[in-house]
């Protein structure tokens, strides 16, 4: 049996967020670490978008970090992650949405000159205020243990 392979970037934070899915989950998989700038055949190959994080498993290529991670804890969840509210899945809609969109655009700014990057940071500020203190009341998002929502987030805020 082959194992599947997780094509990955270290600092890439939606491949940061499957490999906590995988890790979690207690897949064996076959870790290939690519630089971006350096994108080998075979990852372009099995994932022409050229992005990561891919899982490639036989015929079959998952190229987005959420289906990675909900690939893996479909496999195995022995610590209840997917067990969450339906608000979860809409604050892990959100972090990869207008969140990510403002802080890309407050930490990249000379890449964005029509963008205000104080209105960004507001943006990204409100979003991180509103989930400090989710966090403040129990620890995690949801309770007392982590579910899929503070794991997808994660690398985003460390």
């Amino acid at each position: 049996m082959t194992l599947p392979i997780l094509w990955s970037f270290r600092r890439c934070p939606y491949a940061m967020r499957a490999r906590l899915a995988i890790a979690s989950a207690c897949l064996d998989v076959e870790l290939r670490e690519i630089l971006l700038r350096d994108k080998p055949a075979a990852f372009l190959a099995a994932s022409p978008k050229g992005t990561v994080p891919v899982i490639q498993h036989d015929r079959h290529v998952i190229e987005q970090s959420l289906e990675v991670m909900l690939w893996a804890l479909g496999r195995n969840d022995p610590e209840g992650w997917l067990d969450m509210p339906d608000l979860g899945h809409a604050l892990i809609e959100e972090t990869d949405g207008r969140f990510k969109m403002a802080l890309d655009r407050t930490k990249y700014a000379v890449r964005y000159a029509d963008v205000n990057v104080d209105e960004e940071r507001k943006k990204a500020g409100a979003f991180l205020i509103r989930l400090d203190a989710m966090l403040a009341r129990q620890g995690f998002v949801f309770g007392t243990a982590p579910k899929l929502a503070d794991m997808a987030i994660l690398p985003f805020v460390r």
